[in-house]
């Protein structure tokens, strides 16, 4: 296994490097990652995993029969349930910032979605672009003052330096909510998200039906049921939130 690191010169090497070794099956983690993969290699099995928008992506044509040599996992984001989830933590929240990478399809499949539920929870939308890590501090930066709350979706150029939006967060009193349950642990309040553990072996049988002569085509995409809710107390506590004991005791992980 190879990892790119986030830079898509690096990820074209790799997958020109794996199409060189046609293997039988090949599988790309997240949206970018996939993309490249499907444009490099044309004649070997490809298993994407946590790809948020596959037709958006232009990975398949239709979720239920994938043709060509590509299937796979998709994780998107129940976004009407994480802005419910918003206004549970932050109940006189009136505004969001969103901080994306515009450059990801999965991300900006994410922000319309965001810009479609807000409005039924009495949220403003204040959207915050960042289109490589290094510029993550300055989108959270911007949105100081011009939000009630900060919700991070699971875009991997964000996701990857989240602890620069903690550290604005923190310092404004701006509460920080997460797409991805990882995040909790570095400082968002609350995610709602799915298990990547049980994502990837979601992912792995796949690719053993591959390996015993299933076509990946013939393999519809697979989408992923089981939601867990993580909230932190101690990160709350240092915006000045106090959690409403019927969301703790619901969360599946609590971190003090």
């Amino acid at each position: 296994f190879e990892s790119a690191q986030g830079n898509a010169a690096t990820a074209a090497q790799i997958a020109k490097k794996f199409a060189g070794k046609a293997p039988d099956v090949i599988v790309a983690i997240a949206t970018p990652s996939a993309q490249t993969m499907a444009a490099a290699a044309r004649n070997s099995a490809i298993v994407f995993s946590a790809v948020t928008d596959p037709l958006g992506a232009k990975l398949v044509n239709n979720m239920a029969k994938p043709g060509a040599n590509i299937t796979g996992v998709t994780d998107l984001t129940p976004i009407d349930k994480h802005m419910a989830l918003l206004k549970r933590v932050v109940p006189t929240a009136k505004s969001v910032g969103v901080i994306y990478n515009p450059g990801e399809a999965n991300s900006v499949t994410l922000i319309d979605l965001v810009k479609r539920y807000a409005p039924d929870y009495g949220l403003r939308v204040v959207e915050a672009g960042a289109t490589k890590s290094s510029e993550v501090l300055a989108a959270a930066r911007s949105l100081v003052g011009k939000v009630d709350v900060i919700y991070v979706p699971t875009d991997n150029t964000v996701v990857s330096a989240f602890s620069a939006v903690v550290k604005v967060g923190q310092a404004a009193k701006l509460p920080v909510i997460a797409g991805d349950t990882g995040s909790v642990r570095q400082g968002a309040i609350a995610a709602l998200g799915f298990n990547y553990y049980d994502v990837g072996r979601q992912t792995g049988k796949m690719v053993y039906k591959i390996l015993n002569g299933t076509k990946p085509g013939d393999i519809a995409v697979q989408g992923v049921d089981k939601m867990e809710l993580f909230v932190n107390l101690g990160a709350a506590r240092k915006v000045g939130i106090t959690l409403d004991q019927s969301l703790i005791d619901e969360a599946k992980e609590v971190i003090q």
